[in-house]
């Protein structure tokens, strides 16, 4: 119910729409200022930034290739969120997952396509879930918290990538890092191939089949929290240990489980980057998405919908931060990040700063609104 309690004594939609945009304002307000100092019109930069993310097709195609990535990462994070979990290891299990994804394009490219990529997508998975799992453990039988062992998971994560890409998968006759080229019938479709199918003309990026299985991860993952026992068992160890134990629901298992579907979901990142992108395995191609997927999930309180709506927005930001530096030279490329950062601090560690100033009016309207009710009933 949209006007239900959603705590801090606030409606929900006022938790969940209404503190966000006022953050994402407020983090755009200080970018603005930053802009002025530079010299340059802070409402040119934002029509700027909204025309190369929005302005033309090929942007839109940019814009959602990098909301795919964040997408695999929060849904990766929101989902141990509601087990009470802050699994700070995405970027770690999607590199892991990406090197499932990889492996299964270089060693089991004579499967045919069709069977190749359900394949890569459960290399990619399982690896995932594999490199989340051991965390997972230590925290739910050996009272080792999560957030330190998975950043720890992320950088033995870093280093092994080197060693196999170094000294294992390194394609023969070269110095580069890399592997060889996926077999052609090893490569997600493109978007502007796909698109060619159907006799639609759309410009050439990066944007590829990823896509639509991410669409449908956040739609699993819907059904999955609210809509079966073993979500209704996660939510509950998130919102009380104590309670779910009374009830007969191991906290222990449902942390094993939630972690394992997250670092199974930020394993299918590898799909967009390792089989749609780059077609082959290299070094560093999480670039920090898995760190972005936290404030991306934070953003969209932790819901597939809300999720999707953030990711499209820092998928935006990514997008457009790259034109805005492009039109205006002042604006670079650091600076850009820097909003990045920006947006990311005021929905994330300041999410909750503008509280204290709207509750007091949004309890006077709640107040204002039952009053009218009652006052409806009497008549």
């Amino acid at each position: 119910m949209a006007t239900a309690d959603a705590g801090f004594g606030l409606p929900r939609w006022a938790v969940n729409g209404l503190l966000p945009l006022v953050n994402l304002v407020a983090a755009f307000a200080v970018s603005g200022i930053v802009i002025l100092i530079l010299g340059e019109s802070p409402v040119e930069a934002v029509v700027a930034l909204v025309r190369g993310a929005f302005g033309f097709r090929e942007a839109w195609g940019y814009t959602l290739y990098y909301a795919t990535n964040f997408i695999f990462t929060a849904l990766a994070f929101s989902i141990a969120a509601h087990c009470g979990l802050f699994n700070i290891g995405g970027e770690g299990q999607g590199y892991i997952g990406g090197l499932g994804v990889g492996l299964a394009c270089l060693y089991l490219d004579v499967l045919p396509f069709f069977l190749l990529v359900p394949v890569a997508i459960v290399g990619g998975a399982l690896f995932g879930a594999a490199w989340a799992w051991v965390p997972a453990y230590l925290q739910a039988r050996r009272g080792s918290h999560v957030v330190i062992t998975t950043i720890m998971f992320n950088f033995i994560a870093a280093t092994v990538m080197v060693y196999l890409l170094v000294n294992v998968l390194i394609e023969p006759g070269q110095m580069s890092p890399q592997s060889r080229d996926f077999a052609e019938h090893a490569r997600l479709p493109a978007m502007h191939d796909m698109m060619g199918w159907l006799g639609i003309d759309f410009p050439r990026t990066p944007l590829n089949a990823a896509f639509i299985w991410a669409l449908a991860c956040a739609g699993l993952v819907w059904v999955y929290v609210w809509h079966t026992r073993w979500g209704y068992e996660l939510r509950t160890v998130g919102a009380n240990p104590d309670a779910a134990v009374y009830a007969g629901i191991s906290p222990a298992r449902n942390i094993v489980r939630a972690m394992v579907i997250s670092g199974a979901l930020a394993g299918m990142m590898g799909l967009n980057e390792v089989m749609g992108v780059n077609q082959r395995l290299l070094l560093n191609f999480t670039a920090g998405y898995g760190f972005v997927g936290i404030a991306v999930s934070l953003m969209g309180r932790n819901h597939p919908v809300g999720i999707l709506v953030a990711s499209l927005l820092f998928g935006a930001l990514y997008q457009g931060g790259a034109e805005l530096a492009f039109e205006m030279p002042r604006v670079s490329r650091e600076l850009v990040v820097v909003i990045q950062g920006l947006v990311i601090m005021f929905v994330g560690a300041l999410e909750f700063l503008f509280l204290p100033a709207f509750r007091p009016w949004l309890q006077k309207r709640r107040q204002a609104a039952s009053a009218a009710a009652a006052a409806a009933e009497q008549e």
